[in-house]
């Protein structure tokens, strides 16, 4: 904005231009509020930078000793124990989106148009959303026992109120017009969710569950590390252990299966948008 103009808009709306001292006061106060509260935390969290001084001699340290990787004679357990985790995401992504499908068509407005429904059943979807994969973890392999297993349901019960909720949206934002084509026919309800419906949402749907398994098999290692079997329980082991230069090794391993995991996923999401 030149000079002139921003004097003529002074001129004209003098309020909108200019900040009341009340009003700068006020953002000032928020800015001093939330600064404070920053420091606050950091100091509660001991983020102090001694503390960070301090861990740095023995991080060089462990750093020194992983170096060359190796993979300590075990690649063809790792090479199984990625397979596995990745078997993990997959079965979980599956799971989750299989239950979430009814859910999300139950949790869309222009399927279940009763207000006190809606409400209470999205706010149901909320507070499981709330328990992440880790907990579910920790609960189902003290039930179950230690294994792939308890991964797997822990990850289809955290994806479940994720998905259902984005399916629901995906519902809610469909077009009507087909919609009223097939009704219009003569089609069943079941029909016009079929045909009027399912076209427009499918490629959303299935490029949301593609970014949950690609985040389904990053969360499969750390769920390994709580007994919950693959990738992560092998880390674990060698953690344990302090054989840095194999953590190093499955660590870029890993790394390497979930770049080519995205990369894989990326396209097929561009193929189905």
């Amino acid at each position: 904005m030149t000079r002139e103009n921003h004097a003529r808009a002074l001129l004209l709306a003098p309020q909108a231009m200019r900040a009341s001292g009340a009003a700068r006061l006020q953002r000032m106060g928020l800015v001093v509020l939330g600064v404070a509260a920053f420091v606050a935390m950091c100091i509660d969290l001991k983020l102090a930078p001694e503390a960070m001084l301090a861990g740095m001699d023995k991080f060089g340290q462990l750093t020194a000793g992983a170096f060359p990787p190796s993979d300590g004679g075990d690649l063809p357990r790792i090479l199984k124990a990625l397979a596995e985790t990745f078997a993990m995401a997959f079965a979980g992504t599956v799971l989750a989106a299989l239950a979430a499908l009814p859910l999300g068509v139950l949790g869309a407005k222009t399927v279940v148009g009763q207000p006190v429904l809606h409400f209470a059943f999205r706010r149901v979807l909320d507070w499981f959303r709330g328990v992440p994969a880790l907990v579910w973890a920790l609960i189902l392999v003290s039930a179950f026992g230690l294994g792939p297993f308890g991964g797997v349901i822990a990850l289809a019960l955290a994806d479940v109120p994720s998905l259902a909720k984005l399916f629901s949206e995906a519902i809610e934002n469909g077009d009507e017009r087909p919609l009223e084509g097939v009704r219009a026919a003569g089609a069943s309800p079941l029909m016009v969710l079929r045909y009027g419906l399912a076209p427009q949402v499918t490629p959303i749907m299935a490029s949301q569950v593609l970014f949950f398994l690609e985040s389904n098999f990053r969360n499969a290692a750390v769920l390994g590390i709580v007994g919950a079997g693959g990738i992560g329980f092998e880390l674990e082991e060698r953690i344990r252990i302090f054989a840095f230069d194999q953590v190093f090794f499955i660590i870029g391993l890993y790394m390497i299966c979930v770049a080519a995991l995205d990369t894989v996923s990326q396209q097929l999401r561009k193929r189905l948008a």
